[in-house]
């Protein structure tokens, strides 16, 4: 028997003028013969502020037979990927004896570490290793980059954020090693160049002039791609198509972002050079240069901080022009929180937009989608009272085929968070003895 199938290396690129495109993961890459690959596994983390009006959040039924509760309606698609988690605390959150007050950056600092953070506003900060870049570390050594680490708000301030806490604490949520804080990107423009490279500067005469000269990054690779796509399947044309269909489209809303940016304005309130003009804009955007990044296995672990904790952020898209932190101390005025209710639906909006995205992909035997895990939620639960137990918490995905969704789990009151984290490092091959205040693993998500 003579076997004729073409086997392309895992990590091909498309090459021209400079450039170089990795392809996405195609049946061509798999040899003839060959076992059925292990799942490709992936990690998100994704963290919004300020809380969360929780009636509206925490179904009423447990297990299987539960209803979506009105915040969380938009994830109907994705049922059944979905565990709802309650009961989890974040006590390394809580203020210390004579700390005072504080917790919204404690909230965020401790989200991934575990580890209450030292009270500075000087360069002396100090946390804890975070549950990413622990996944990054072991992931990461089959991809380009070990991990990404993106936001939305500006991510330049400096100073104090709260209460005698260094912004360090509030502009990220990986930590590389007790006291490096990791930074993270807000501009798409600088996340595309990081995944697939460009020459250029990145001052604004230099945006202009690419937009002016209508460039893509893909106009010196069209010969290439016309001359593999010749040799492979159907499925993996389509695939390429796809491909690069995604790539042209994020670079247009990009050079799109950048003509809308004609003059600097208040980080806070609109971000500064090519920033979409709204939040939905913005964040659609920043998942979907995730969602190529995890196409072409740039890397297999992002953190995305949809927002600052403290943030003043007002969505007056969706009809909403209070402060979002303001909004969260609501002292239950029925009407503020009906707006942060409103927020916390919007939030969920944009995660939908993600996963449907994600769904959508081919990868291995099944797609994107299947093969993550995401974790999304807050270090606070009702920001009114400042509480950092019953914290809202989301896991979605299939965890490569190791996890069923479908549920609320409710787990035992103040189970710490960082015991689902292991929990789900477990899922990701990534087994560690203790993160934080760990007291365990979570052993309901081990078991689904």
């Amino acid at each position: 028997m003579i076997v004729t199938k073409l086997c392309l290396p895992r990590r091909t690129f498309l090459r021209g003028m400079g450039a170089a495109v990795a392809l996405p993961f195609l049946d061509s890459m798999v040899p003839a013969f060959a076992a059925t690959p292990q799942p490709v596994r992936r990690l998100t983390v994704a963290y919004v502020p300020n809380g969360i009006q929780m009636e509206q959040w925490i179904p009423s039924a447990d297990g299987t037979a539960f209803e979506l509760t009105p915040i969380l309606q938009p994830l109907a698609p994705f049922r059944d990927r979905l565990l709802v988690v309650t009961g989890l605390a974040n006590q390394p959150a809580v203020p210390v004896p004579g700390e005072g007050t504080g917790d919204h950056v404690r909230a965020a600092a401790t989200f991934l570490t575990g580890v209450h953070p030292k009270k500075t506003e000087g360069p002396d900060i100090r946390a804890g290793i975070s549950m990413d870049q622990i996944a990054a570390r072991e992931l990461g050594r089959a991809t380009q980059l070990s991990s990404l680490e993106l936001c939305l708000d500006s991510n330049e301030l400096i100073g104090a954020c709260e209460a005698g806490y260094s912004c360090a604490y509030a502009n990220t949520l990986s930590w590389r090693n007790e006291t490096t804080p990791l930074p993270m990107e807000n501009q798409p423009r600088a996340v595309f160049e990081r995944l697939f490279g460009d020459s250029d500067n990145t001052t604004r005469a230099a945006r202009l002039g690419r937009i002016q000269s209508d460039r893509s990054l893909l106009d010196s690779l069209v010969q290439e791609v016309a001359r593999l796509q010749r040799r492979l399947e159907p499925g993996d044309r389509a695939k390429v198509t796809q491909y690069l269909e995604a790539i042209r489209d994020i670079e247009r809303r990009i050079q799109r972002a950048e003509e809308q940016s004609e003059i600097e304005l208040p980080a806070m309130e609109r971000p500064s050079g090519g920033i979409p003009d709204t939040f939905a804009e913005h964040a659609r955007l920043m998942f979907d240069l995730q969602v190529l990044a995890y196409q072409c296995d740039m890397t297999r672990v992002t953190t995305f901080l949809l927002s600052r904790e403290v943030s003043p952020r007002t969505y007056t898209e969706i009809g909403i022009p209070d402060p979002h932190h303001g909004l969260s101390h609501h002292q239950n005025n029925p009407v503020a929180m009906e707006k942060l209710a409103k927020i916390n639906t919007y939030h969920i909006q944009q995660l939908a937009y993600f996963l449907g995205k994600l769904q959508a992909i081919p990868d291995g035997a099944g797609t994107l989608l299947d093969q993550l895990t995401l974790l999304y939620g807050c270090g606070i639960s009702d920001s009114n009272r400042h509480a950092h137990d019953n914290l809202p918490i989301l896991v979605i995905g299939g965890a490569g085929g190791s996890m069923n969704g479908g549920r609320h789990l409710r787990v035992a009151k103040d189970t710490p968070l960082t015991n689902l984290q292991l929990a789900l490092l477990d899922k990701l091959g990534v087994p560690l003895d203790a993160l934080g205040d760990s007291t365990g693993r979570l052993e309901l998500v081990r078991g689904v």
